[in-house]
Parts: structure tokens; sequence; C-alpha cells
């Protein structure tokens, strides 16, 4: 090897691995991170008339048309928790998955033209899809305690922190973990396959049904229950609501499960990211 080659840190060729680069070659494009958190927070409120408002507004309008359908229509029960603060609590968590889902399911179809122009590591676009949809669901999740506050305050909530609350952060990194995954396992298919788009689309409409967004997981049928308990994401959503309204069903088995599940899924979906990254690039 020669002088010039040594003074490299890293070297790009036509070849494609499993692990297509280390936490230090990453760490050295966090300001790119950075850039591209604020574009893309420009791009969803530019030429809006609201602008950022649009963060609070849109689960506060989903919240009043849940209280609405599924409160005072349907009747889905909520136990002790006041309907408002039992699905803007869902509302808030779902927006979080389903956002950074669908968010890096596109990305190499709405990337191509740049990931054709420069070289990056891959993994940092959907990194900072994740990481805007968090300051987004961070924003809504400020809102979600100051009702709580107010039903504390002034609605006579019997409300207490716990130890729990702790465990809040855990929650919301699985749960992005989780959404993160799904979308780097749909990036690929969708950017080989276009007819996976319609079904990331519906898939995503779908899959709330079989979480307990809007509902408890104690009010599903017991003959049912299981299609809503092996979903890897119900033991995240309702020891959110544990941790924070102190009412949820939960077990550490269901927990483990959760856990383990979004561990493994998350490491294929990254390898599989790697392997198939560069190779899209001309099939985009």
């Amino acid at each position: 090897m020669s002088a010039a080659e040594k003074a490299w840190e890293w070297k790009i060729d036509s070849g494609t691995s499993y692990w297509g680069w280390n936490f230090k070659n990453l760490w050295s494009y966090r300001h790119l991170v950075g850039s591209l958190i604020r574009r893309d927070f420009l791009l969803n409120y530019q030429q809006t008339i609201l602008g950022p408002v649009w963060v609070l507004l849109q689960p506060v309008l989903t919240l009043v048309t849940y209280v609405l359908v599924f409160g005072k229509l349907v009747g889905i029960p909520t136990g002790t928790i006041p309907p408002v603060l039992f699905y803007f609590s869902g509302i808030v968590l779902w927006n979080f998955f389903s956002d950074s889902f669908s968010g890096t399911a596109f990305t190499f179809k709405d990337n191509a033209h740049i990931f054709s122009k420069v070289y990056f590591p891959r993994i940092v676009m959907p990194l900072s899809v994740v990481s805007t949809h968090f300051i987004r669901f961070a924003i809504q999740l400020l809102l979600l305690l100051l009702l709580v506050a107010y039903y504390w305050l002034f609605l006579g909530l019997t409300f207490s922190f716990t130890s729990w609350v702790l465990v809040l952060p855990v929650v919301v990194a699985f749960v992005g973990m989780m959404g993160l995954a799904l979308g780097l396992i749909s990036s690929v298919l969708t950017a080989k396959y276009r007819d996976v788009i319609n079904l990331v689309t519906l898939g995503i409409r779908l899959f709330m049904f079989v979480t307990p967004v809007i509902y408890s997981v104690l009010t599903v049928p017991e003959d049912v229950r299981w299609i809503v308990q092996i979903n890897p994401l119900t033991p995240l959503f309702e020891l959110f609501r544990f941790a924070l309204l102190g009412e949820g069903a939960v077990t550490v088995l269901q927990l483990g499960y959760s856990m383990l599940f979004i561990v493994i899924l998350l490491a294929g979906a990254v390898l599989v990211f790697n392997k198939q990254g560069d190779k899209l690039i001309d099939v985009v």
C-alpha cells in the first residue's frame, strides 16, 4: 500500500457488505444529519399558513375525531382514564411510529437523485427522518403532559408520578427502533417493486387496528386477544399508558418478547439495508 493510500481514513469502492459503515464513519456525518433534520422541517411546513403549528394541530384534530367516533358513537371503554388522555396518549405514540415507518420506507425512491451523485452512508437518511419525527413526538408529548396536568389540577384526576415514568424513554426508543426497522426493510422492497408502495401505505393503516391505540388490550375478546398480543408494539403501548397514566396491561414476559423481537428485526433490517443499498441506486 502506498503512502498516499494510507492517508485515507476509509475507502469507497464498488463492493457491498452487510456492515457498510462503522460508528466513527457515521459520527463524522452528524452535521449532515442535523442539516437534513432542518431541511425536513422546512419542507414540511413551507408554504403553509400555520407552519409548525401543524405539529400540534394535526394530533389535536385526530383526537377530536377519535373522541367523537370511538368514544361517543362506538363507546369503546377507556377504563379509569379520561377518553381525551387515553386517545391522545395512543395518538402521540402511534404518530411517532407510523411517521418513522412511512418516512423511511421510501428512502431510495425519494432520494435517488442525491444517492447517485454523492457518497455518504445511506443509513444517514433514515436516521435523520426518525430524528425529525422524534422532535415532533417530543413536542406532542409536552402537550400530552400539559393535558394530564390540566386534568389533575382542575378536573380532579387522581394521578401521581411513580418510578415507572423512568421507563418512558426506553419505550419511546423501542417504538422508534420498530418504525426504523420496518422502514429500512420496506425501503429496499419499494426500490425494487413499486407495488410494495401501495402495500406499505395500506399496511400502516391496518396495523393500527391490531395495536392498542384506540382501545385497551383488556377490552379485546379473549378468543382473539392473541392477535393483538403477538404484535410487538402492544406491550410498549400498554407500558406507555401505565407509566404515564397509571393503567395498562403488560407483563415482563410480553415486554421481553417485544424488545427481543425489535432488536433482532432492527439488526436484520440494517444488514439488508447495507447490503442492498448501493446496488439499488442503479434500479431506482
